[in-house]
């Protein structure tokens, strides 16, 4: 069941994402060589709580941390350690905070120094597809319109889209209904309605589409071992179309 959201629980839903955006941003101003991800982790859960809400990950299904910072080849779910990050990697951090009784989540991928052409070309097409994804996220279009456009774009990049896992409805719950993957046919899928709030999160591979969860339980990776990117935004869809929650304002 999709659950429609009054104007009021949107501006909660902004607040949370507002946290998010926030610690984002103080987490990309912080990637550089030498750092741990533990690091990133630590000082993400300081700021959430700071802020009065609480990491939405940590203990979500048993998760540990409360971060997700996945490198090169992790897709997703990579889990904080005493890794240092290196010139040339790349770092998908995805983060989610809890406030007010209502959830944020987005994802950037951030470059680690100076990175190969074809990484900055993954990391930037990732964000395009993300944006292409939430201009057709408007009432009176369907869920595949979504999923189409995202993947159109990342198709003619030459890249591939990950199929495994998806975006998702937010609110009270962290992942509720719907589920949007980020591949689809247009036209298709339960009709777009103003008071739906969804968060989009193209995963993108740079070989193939086929991932593979490590011994860990959590971090995919790609099964190929090429590298991975990933953003999300919180969307909400209004009658004036769709408004980025998760965006500093």
């Amino acid at each position: 069941m999709v659950i429609l959201k009054s104007p009021e629980e949107i501006e909660t839903i902004r607040g949370a994402n507002q946290i998010v955006a926030e610690i984002l941003s103080e987490l990309e101003k912080m990637i550089k060589p030498g750092i741990t991800t533990r690091e990133l982790d630590r000082h993400s859960e300081m700021l959430t709580r700071k802020r009065g809400a609480k990491p939405a990950f940590k203990g979500y299904r048993g998760y540990p941390f409360s971060l997700c910072a996945s490198v090169n080849a992790e897709v997703v779910h990579g889990m904080p350690s005493d890794r240092i990050l290196r010139e040339g990697d790349i770092v998908g951090l995805d983060f989610g905070a809890l406030y007010k009784g209502y959830y944020g989540d987005a994802a950037i991928t951030v470059p680690v120094g100076e990175v190969s052409e074809e990484a900055k070309k993954l990391i930037r097409v990732t964000e395009e597809c993300l944006y292409k994804g939430i201009e057709q996220a408007r009432s009176g279009q369907r869920l595949g319109d979504i999923s189409a456009a995202i993947q159109k774009h990342v198709e003619n990049a030459g890249f591939s889209v990950v199929r495994d896992f998806v975006g998702h409805g937010i609110g009270k719950t962290l992942h509720e209904e719907p589920q949007i993957p980020n591949y689809g046919i247009e036209k298709r899928g339960i009709e777009l309605k103003a008071g739906m709030v969804l968060a989009i999160e193209p995963m993108v591979n740079q070989g193939g589409w086929r991932v593979r969860v490590m011994n860990d339980g959590w971090t995919v990776v790609t099964a190929d071992g090429r590298l991975s990117a990933h953003f999300e935004h919180s969307i909400a869809i209004t009658k004036n179309g769709p408004v980025i929650l998760s965006r500093i304002h």
